[in-house]
């Protein structure tokens, strides 16, 4: 028997039908990319000889352009295996992939022309409008397919994998519900159930009859992986089922355990002889950190020194508006809960930095008639670029709040303190999706956390790049500002 959608036995479907669509996708996706790139690379080089040239030529270097550069395309993605259907199953890291494998295919397509010495017989402006269209073109069209992929998926026409599932009852159904096989090209063809025993040695017996007969229905049903749905822990188990299906010309994948649910990526990591199952990685490496620390340095030079006519008016405009300093400084947790000071323009008329702080709320009495207007366009984190420039801090990141906050938020709301594995920024993921001001309930800190996390896990530089311009440019970056 096998499980359908809803975890219940019903009858394996024939072979040819769970495998429809699995061979013809990657060469049709193949076909797919040449076609985009070749007709991208024609069409830029016919026009750019009809606009620069006044010349209709739709032969010569048009043809040449598009076959080498898509022929190009076609053997980076190859060599990548791009071209397997579980690559097309999410939408994730689609964009990322075409850009990767287009930037080098374009690097060879240009050391090609100066090692064969014809660099100058082809337009630089048909190259260059090529290089630019593709990667959305390829983008959309990949989008297509993996539209195509799902519902055929989902509907049973097209499989990437037929599975068989062995295990106990409640681990296989279990497996079923948790990860819905079918969503992820999967066709279970079959199952096979391990009943417990009363005694050690009845259950010897009984697994070796149990497994005898799963061997007996996954050599008739023909899978290409089978799935051992087991805990962990009964290892003796989980090794003979491994013994029994090794005589057999499939794969044998140990199902997931609950707690890898909670992780996006987890991954096996070889170190030498050893092999371990790395949960999460540091949020990053020392080649990115080195990055990152570069681009703030530079750009929060720059802005400071183009700002600086700019924080010497604030700065005059709040000593004349209100007694008191014109700098607010407060501890905070940095990187690795490493306490620093933040610096602020004053905005209030308080300067609390003790073990209980009440936040800023709207129309709250305490903030000045400036500090209103500083706040309203964020012109109070203004001096955060010298906190940047000393290293407690990057242009983009979560923001840090105060300690009396941070310890309060902790106990509340579970990984809160993980919003300290990077360094705290001046603006961040959560602020330009409108989530600033009063944190006055639970939820909404917990929906700011959230956000604080999802950029740790989906850090990039163009991420980060992303955030900056919404953050000048977003209405939401100025949401709910107090």
């Amino acid at each position: 028997m096998s499980v359908d959608h809803l975890g219940r036995a019903v009858s394996a479907p024939p072979r040819a039908e769970a495998s429809s669509g699995r061979y013809w996708l990657g060469p049709v996706t193949a076909l797919c990319d040449v076609a985009v790139v070749a007709a991208i690379a024609y069409a830029t080089s016919v026009l750019n000889d009809l606009v620069n040239h006044d010349a209709l030529r739709l032969a010569g270097p048009a043809v040449e352009l598009a076959a080498m550069l898509a022929s190009l395309f076609l053997f980076v993605n190859l060599m990548r295996s791009r071209y397997r259907i579980e690559n097309y199953l999410s939408t994730r890291g689609q964009v990322a992939a075409a850009f990767s494998a287009w930037n080098i295919a374009m690097i060879a397509f240009l050391g090609l022309l100066v090692l064969a010495k014809i660099a100058d017989h082809y337009s630089r402006a048909a190259i260059l409008a090529t290089y630019v269209a593709v990667v959305p073109a390829i983008a959309l069209c990949r989008a297509a397919i993996i539209h195509l992929i799902a519902s055929g998926s989902r509907s049973g026409r097209i499989t990437a994998e037929r599975i068989f599932l062995i295990g106990s009852e409640r681990d296989v159904m279990s497996f079923v519900r948790s990860w819905k096989p079918w969503n992820l090209g999967s066709a279970i063809v079959d199952v096979a159930f391990l009943h417990p025993a009363r005694s050690h040695q009845e259950g010897r017996g009984a697994l070796a009859a149990d497994l005898a007969a799963a061997v007996a229905s996954c050599r008739t049903k023909r899978p290409d992986a089978v799935y051992i749905a087991l805990p962990w822990s009964e290892h003796e188990t989980i090794e003979a089922c491994v013994d029994a299906f090794m005589t057999m010309p499939v794969a044998i994948h140990l199902a997931p355990e609950k707690i890898l649910s909670r992780f996006e990526r987890p991954h096996i990591v070889s170190t030498g002889a050893l092999s371990s199952l790395r949960l999460t990685r540091a949020p990053l490496s020392p080649v990115e950190i080195a990055c990152k620390r570069g681009f703030d340095i530079v750009i929060a030079a720059i802005a400071g020194v183009l700002l600086l006519p700019l924080l010497l008016l604030i700065a005059l405009a709040i000593r004349l508006d209100s007694p008191g300093p014109v700098l607010f400084r407060q501890r905070r947790h940095g990187f690795n809960q490493e306490t620093f000071r933040i610096f602020k323009f004053r905005s209030m008329t308080v300067a609390d930095d003790g073990a209980v702080i009440v936040q800023a709320r709207r129309n709250d009495p305490r903030i000045t008639r400036i500090g209103r207007m500083l706040r309203r366009y964020n012109l109070d984190e203004l001096p955060q670029l010298l906190n940047v420039l000393a290293g407690d801090m990057s242009l983009v990141g979560p923001r840090p709040h105060a300690l009396a906050h941070d310890r309060e938020f902790e106990r509340k709301i579970a990984l809160y303190a993980r919003r300290h594995n990077v360094k705290p920024g001046i603006t961040g993921w959560a602020q330009v999706n409108g989530l600033r001001g009063e944190t006055d309930t639970d939820d909404k800190m917990a929906a700011r956390v959230a956000h604080d996390l999802w950029y740790i896990d989906h850090w990039s530089f163009s991420l980060d790049l992303l955030i900056l311009f919404r953050t000048l440019f977003s209405p939401k970056a100025f949401r709910n500002a107090v």
